[in-house]
């Protein structure tokens, strides 16, 4: 479902319990109240909820720095990106990242986008492994944010 403002506290809560996780980017100040914000705005922030707690978030958006690398594939332009997924720790390893996935590829197709694109730590075993089943294909290596990522896209 989309999430709303009265999301913000558990939202926020997700976000910073992943940081120091292993390949985790994520610092104090990224995401934060203003990520939010900006997703709430765009209504293109998603949650996954049990007995009303937050267990997975993501968000779609078109994100311009992606846009610069020159291995993508421009048959599958416009292009949507999934961003800040993140899944409880407490409830990982059930599939729910690929649930998540699946939504926000569906989300941007209804959107009108022809393609997904995103990237992923290339030290992120886990994920690496969870995205196989979606039949993702690795479109080249880049090294932003401090850190070396495979970048993945697929038609929609």
């Amino acid at each position: 479902m989309k999430a709303a403002e009265e999301d913000r506290k558990d939202l926020l809560a997700l976000y910073r319990v992943q940081i120091g996780r292993e390949c985790c980017p994520w610092d104090e100040e990224y995401p934060s109240d203003e990520t939010i914000d900006w997703d709430l705005s765009r209504e293109a922030l998603f949650v996954m909820k049990e007995d009303g707690k937050i267990l997975a978030a993501i968000s779609i958006e078109v994100d311009e720095e992606l846009d610069a690398f020159s291995f993508w594939d421009d048959a599958l332009m416009p292009f949507g990106e999934l961003a800040r997924l993140a899944v409880l720790p407490a409830a990982q390893n059930r599939g729910l990242g690929r649930v998540m996935l699946r939504f926000g590829m569906d989300e941007l197709k209804r959107c009108g986008f022809k393609g997904v694109r995103f990237l992923v730590n290339r030290a992120n075993a886990k994920a690496v492994r969870s995205y196989a089943p979606l039949a993702f294909r690795t479109a080249g290596e880049c090294r932003l944010y401090d850190q070396d990522m495979y970048a993945y896209e697929k038609e929609l």
